[in-house]
This record gives structure tokens, sequence and C-alpha cells, in this order.
């Protein structure tokens, strides 16, 4: 096994060694969101309380994105990835005290370093495909991409199987120390073999540009903050509310159902490329992205008419729900494609991370009113608040160029 990994050449090597990273983290994403959201439910704190905890989470997505593409580029990919895998280790172990210490305050300040760690760790691995496949060779770009978005979302569903199997089996405080655990071997492990000058720009880079220059990168980020603001205004608080309160289901049939369609959404991310013309050889563009926002503003537009209407509740939310998230994973994995394409490859973490801090605050703002607008109007009313979203996303990506610009 060893040494059929080491006859590899160094840039499949380092791929494979910055996408274990990246499952490993994402694996722990997911398992401790669900395990926040379970045991502080035990605790007596309500849905909406619960959500609180994840705001401060979010926030530092979009200072961390805007930022961390700009240390990234100036001190390179392998320092940002490790910061946030021990800065993850660091915030399970926080995690980790007696429960009287485990206020609010204590939880928010946790997952705020949880969020630092995430974006750190996703920018670093996004950013690093583009060093790692050659200039030019845009197919395997895309193919690369969506396998390693594809297979993050994933493993994220798989974590929230995992965060509740371990909250059952060692408990809360035994959870977070296992998953520290795991992290720390794997730091260890990155600090050892990862490049230490992957993704590093050969030109000093100045703070000033950590906002982007390109037009087609602005105009892409633009998109996708409105894309994920479409998708979590209803599927954060609203969707996971109204299956407990109109389908009666509990907190363990709910995670469990938002587990599976993360996983199925994440193996949709993977096989995109087959969606948008690999069969034909066909690499997608600017006009692919606007067209596939555009299907995904009708079909949001049926959910909420079906949802408005009262017609078979349970069908409606079900298969509305697969629907939109096909169709959504494979925008996604679409943006996630056209930014690594856009990005100048000296320095690419700057855009990647502007690119990333825009999808950071669309979840934000996307998370804030999914809270506000169910409990003042309801879900049908989240649904119709997304299709105004993804309407704009597909406005918005008139401007995509056809081709690479800039």
């Amino acid at each position: 096994m060893i040494a059929a990994i080491s006859s590899l050449s160094k840039e499949v090597r380092q791929y494979m060694l910055v996408t274990f990273n990246y499952w490993n983290f994402t694996v722990t994403d997911g398992a401790l969101r669900m395990l926040v959201v379970l045991y502080f439910h035990q605790l007596g704190y309500s849905a909406l309380e619960i959500a609180s905890l994840f705001l401060f989470y979010e926030f530092f997505g979009v200072v961390t994105n805007l930022i961390g593409g700009w240390l990234g580029a100036r001190m390179g990919l392998n320092r940002t990835m490790n910061t946030g895998l021990a800065m993850q280790v660091v915030a399970l172990l926080m995690l980790a005290v007696p429960v009287s210490y485990l206020t609010v305050p204590w939880v928010m300040l946790a997952q705020a370093m949880s969020g630092i760690a995430k974006d750190l760790n996703k920018m670093s691995a996004k950013s690093a495909i583009k060093t790692l496949v050659p200039d030019g060779q845009q197919g395997a770009l895309y193919h690369w991409v969506a396998v390693l978005t594809g297979s993050k979302n994933a493993l994220k569903g798989a974590g929230f199987f995992i965060g509740g199997l371990l909250l059952t089996l060692i408990g809360f405080k035994g959870a977070v120390v296992a998953m520290a655990s795991v992290l720390l071997v794997v730091l260890v492990m990155s600090l050892m073999w990862l490049d230490k000058d992957l993704g590093k720009a050969k030109q000093k880079v100045k703070f000033s540009q950590i906002f982007s220059k390109s037009v087609s990168v602005n105009i892409l980020s633009a998109a996708r903050m409105f894309l994920f603001g479409a998708r979590d205004v209803w599927f954060v608080v609203a969707l996971p509310l109204y299956l407990s309160e109109v389908f009666g289901w509990d907190h363990l049939w709910v995670g469990g159902f938002l587990a599976l369609w993360v996983i199925a959404y994440g193996v949709v991310q993977g096989v995109a490329p087959h969606f948008t013309g690999k069969s034909r050889g066909v690499v997608p563009d600017g006009k692919a992205a606007m067209g596939w926002a555009a299907l995904l503003a009708a079909v949001t537009a049926l959910v909420a008419i079906g949802v408005q209407s009262g017609w078979q509740p349970g069908l409606t939310i079900i298969a509305g729900l697969l629907s939109f998230g096909a169709v959504f994973a494979i925008n996604s994995s679409l943006h996630s494609y056209l930014i690594v394409s856009y990005a100048k490859e000296d320095g690419v973490s700057l855009d990647v991370g502007f690119y990333y801090m825009a999808n950071a605050m669309g979840r934000l703002i996307g998370t804030i009113l999914s809270g506000w607008i169910y409990l003042a109007f309801g879900l049908a009313a989240c649904l119709w608040v997304s299709f105004v979203f993804l309407a704009v996303t597909t406005l918005i990506s008139v401007w995509l160029p056809a081709h690479k610009a800039d």
C-alpha cells in the first residue's frame, strides 16, 4: 500500500493528503453540529436557542474567508490548512468541560473557533486543487473539484450519524475528546507531509488585495451569496421546525432525515459533471450556471405553491426537498468549479477566499431570515423568499463569462 502511494506523482500524493485532511475535518464538523443540537436539546434549550449557538459559526466564516485567502497566499495553504485543523482540536476540547461551564457564551465562542477552523480548512482544500491540476485541463479540474465538494457533503451527512451515535455510546464529553484525538493525529501527519510552499504566492501579497479585482470572481461571488441564502432561508431553521411541529417527528427523525438528504446531496455534487455535459466533452461556463439557477428557481416556486395550498404536505415537502437538493447540488458544484477556474493561479486563495466569504455571508443571511420569517409567516413564506433569492441569482448569472475571463 505504502509502495503504491510512493509510486504516484507528487501532485497526486499532495491531492490525496489534502483530501484526507478535508474529509476527516468534515466528519468532525458534521458530527459536532449534530452533537450540539441533540445534547443541548436534552439540556432543555429551545430550537431557536440552539440555532443561535451557530450564529458566530456563520459570522466568523465571513471574516475568515476574507482574511484567510490573503493569509493562504502570503503564508502558504499548508499553514492555513494546519491552522484550521489545530483550531478545530481546540474548539472540540473547549466543549469537553463539565456541563456547568457549558454556558451560551462559552459554546458560542467554541462554535466561533470551529467556524474559523472550518473555513480555513475548506478554503485551503479548494485552493490547493488549482495548484495541483495543470493549467488548461479544465475538464480534469471540474472533475476533481466535483469529487472533493461532493465527498465533503456526503461525509458531513455521515458526520450527523456519527455525532448521534457517539452521543449515545460515549456521551457528549467522550465524543468531543475522541474527535479531537483523531484530528490531532491527522494534524501531525499533515505537518509531516504537506508541501511547505503549497499555494504560496510568488509575489508579495498586500492586505488590500483581499477584495477581488476580477469581474468574473465578483459576479460569481454575488450569485453564490444569493444561492446559499436561498437554501438556508428555509433549510436551516424553518424546515426542521416544520418537520417537528407539522409532521410530529422527534429530533432523531429530523436529524436522520436531514443527514440522509445531505449525503444524497453530496453524491449528486460528486457526479454533477455527468449532468452538465461531460459525456459530450463539454466543460460548463457561465451560461450553464444561469440555466441551472433558473431551473432551481422554478423547482422552488412549485414547492412553495404546494406548501401554500396545503396539497399533500408530506409528499410536497419530501419530493420538493429531494428535487431542490438535486438541482441545488449541481448548481453548487458548478459554482465550485467556476471559482477555481476563474481564480488567478498565483495567489489562488485570494479569489477563492473572497468567493467563500460571499458564500458564508449568504448562509448567515439565510440563517437569520429562516427563523424570523418562519415564526412570523410560516414555511411557505420562507420558500417564496428563497425563490426571490434564486431569481436574483439567475439574473446575476447572466453576466458570468461564457469562458474563463480576466
